[in-house]
C-alpha cells in the first residue's frame, strides 16, 4: 500500500504504535507489532538520547510495517534539546523507510527544506501539535489546523492535556467538526484512556498507543489493547 493510500484511502481510524525506548525496539517482533498497530512510530529523538548511532539496522527487523519517524522538539516532549537542523538530518536520514514523517505545526517554517523533501518524494507529513498543561482555546486548535492544510500536511494531529470532562466534550467536539484536512486528536493525562476511544469514535484518523513497555505520552493505551477497543466502536458522525 502506498504511503498516501495508508493515510487517506478511507476515513477507518487507524491505531499508531508507537516505541518508548530503543530496547522495545530491538525487542519488537515484526509479527506482534503487525498485530498490534497499523502503523509504528519510531521516536529518533528517543533513540538519540539513549543510542550513540542511529541506522537504518536498528528497524530493519519491522520490514514490510509501515514506519512513521518523528524527530520530537523538546518543547512538545522530545527527549532532549536538539535543534531544529539536527532534527532535520535525522529525519531525512530515514526517508527511505518512512511511510510518513511527524513535524510539529511549530517547526513548519523552520523544516521548508524537509518539507519541500517529502513533496518531491510524495512521503506524506503529520502536522502535530502538543499542549502538556492544559487543551487550548478551541479558536488555537483550528488556527494549527489551518496552518497544517496550507503548509501540505495530510494530517492535523492535536494531543492535549485534559482537565475536565468539559475538555473532553470540547476535545471530541473539534474532531467532529469539519477543518478541510483530516485530523487526529486525543487526550493526555487521567482522562487520556477515555478520550482516545471518543476521539477515535468521532473519527480521529490516527490514533496512539505504546508497543513494548514505556508510554511515550500520560495516559496512553498500550498499542494492542487500544487496536482491540477501537475495533469494536461504532462510528459517530454528527
Amino acid at each position: 500500500m502506498a504511503p498516501v493510500d495508508f493515510l487517506l484511502g478511507d476515513p477507518q481510524p487507524r491505531v499508531v504504535g508507537s516505541f518508548g525506548s530503543s530496547l522495545d525496539l530491538r525487542e519488537a517482533s515484526a509479527s506482534a507489532v503487525r498485530e498490534s498497530c497499523d502503523i509504528a512510530e519510531i521516536r529518533l529523538d528517543l533513540l538519540t538520547a539513549e543510542e550513540a548511532e542511529i541506522d537504518a539496522s536498528q528497524w530493519s527487523h519491522l520490514a514490510g510495517i509501515p514506519l512513521l519517524f518523528t524527530a520530537r522538539r523538546i518543547e512538545e516532549g522530545g527527549a532532549r534539546a536538539i535543534g531544529p537542523d539536527a532534527r532535520m538530518r535525522l529525519l531525512s536520514s530515514a526517508l527511505d523507510q518512512a511511510a510518513a514523517i511527524d513535524i510539529e505545526v511549530a517547526s513548519i517554517r523552520e523544516m521548508g527544506a524537509l518539507l519541500e523533501e517529502l513533496a518531491d518524494r510524495q512521503i506524506p507529513w503529520i502536522a502535530s501539535y502538543h499542549d502538556f498543561e492544559q487543551l487550548p482555546e478551541t479558536a488555537a486548535l483550528e488556527g494549527a489546523a489551518r496552518q497544517a492544510r496550507d503548509a501540505g500536511a495530510a494530517v492535523f494531529k492535536a494531543a492535549a492535556k485534559l482537565a475536565s470532562p468539559a475538555d473532553l466534550v470540547r476535545l471530541a467536539d473539534f474532531q467532529l467538526a469539519d477543518h478541510g484536512i483530516p485530523v487526529a486528536t486525543m487526550g493526555m493525562g487521567p482522562l487520556a484512556p477515555v478520550s482516545r476511544l471518543l476521539c477515535a469514535q468521532c473519527g480521529s484518523l490516527l490514533n496512539y498507543g505504546y508497543l513494548g513497555t514505556t508510554a511515550t505520552a500520560p495516559g496512553q493505551w498500550d498499542s494492542g489493547l487500544l487496536k482491540t477497543a477501537i475495533s469494536r466502536l461504532v462510528p459517530f458522525r454528527l
